[in-house]
């Protein structure tokens, strides 16, 4: 899916899923990410990625309960589950999270990044004695091979903790809730940015906060080299749909600006 000089677009484009098989996304020397989606068909569906370098293994996003067992069958094709070493949760919400008691039975050190926020809610899942990782106090994580995550704040994009994840060996921004779209007639990567925009719509207009929100997280990516979006729910946006993605998060007008639009001109 990559060469050996980084990701290449066209081929991530056409991956090849196989239900129940990890989609290799990105590869370089000891670097991996694969995406590990669910084989529900639901417009709600969830995406799971796996990042590895040298001897780390981070789930971003792990998911509920539910499709456990699903996550845990692709990750054992790519190395035994139990070999994972962290986990990112961009917030609390069960679709994202309540599956990080099973992870933890498996792996009881394995780190847990998140935000401060989240941490306070995460034991409510059922077990307080993890590995906390505070992403607001360390934004960056250093990974074997030299490369660093980056965790970028997004507060109210839909929850006050809310953050993303920018990897920057490969560019890849692991967004969660941001540009996530709900979709029956699903594919890996989005073709068209004009006919995805009504499957973001369906997501954003209700579940993210306001215009403000949305301008000054745009703000917080500006110099960052960006090179594929991956939401957490929907398809993923690819190269040449980036710039687009930027511009349709900067204008949305959604939640609050909606329901009280008539307060917009006092």
């Amino acid at each position: 899916m990559a060469d050996s000089n980084g990701m290449d677009g066209e081929r991530l484009a056409g991956a090849v899923v196989r239900p129940g098989e990890p989609t290799l996304l990105y590869a370089r020397g000891e670097r991996a990410i694969y995406w590990l989606g669910i084989a529900e068909e639901t417009a709600f569906r969830c995406n799971t990625y796996l990042l590895r370098d040298g001897e780390e293994a981070i789930l971003v996003d792990p998911g509920g309960r539910l499709h456990f067992q699903q996550v845990r069958e692709s990750v054992s094709r790519i190395l035994p589950p139990e070999r994972v070493t962290g986990m990112v949760l961009c917030h609390q919400d069960p679709d994202v999270a309540a599956s990080m008691i099973e992870w933890l039975e498996l792996n009881p050190d394995m780190r847990v990044f998140s935000s401060a926020r989240t941490h306070v809610l995460l034991p409510h899942y059922g077990r307080a004695d993890y590995h906390a990782y505070d992403t607001d106090e360390a934004p960056f994580f250093s990974l074997p091979t030299g490369s660093r995550l980056r965790f970028i704040p997004a507060p109210f994009l839909h929850f006050p903790g809310a953050f993303t994840t920018w990897d920057e060996d490969s560019g890849f921004l692991f967004s969660g809730d941001i540009w996530a779209a709900l979709d029956l007639d699903w594919s890996l990567m989005v073709s068209s940015f004009e006919r995805h925009v009504p499957k973001m719509d369906l997501f954003h207009l209700d579940y993210m906060c306001s215009n403000l929100a949305a301008r000054g997280f745009v703000r917080r990516l500006e110099g960052l080299a960006i090179r594929a979006i991956l939401p957490q729910h929907g398809s993923l946006i690819g190269p040449a749909h980036v710039g687009e993605a930027l511009k349709y998060l900067a204008s949305l007008r959604c939640g609050l600006d909606i329901i009280y639009a008539d307060l917009a001109s006092e």
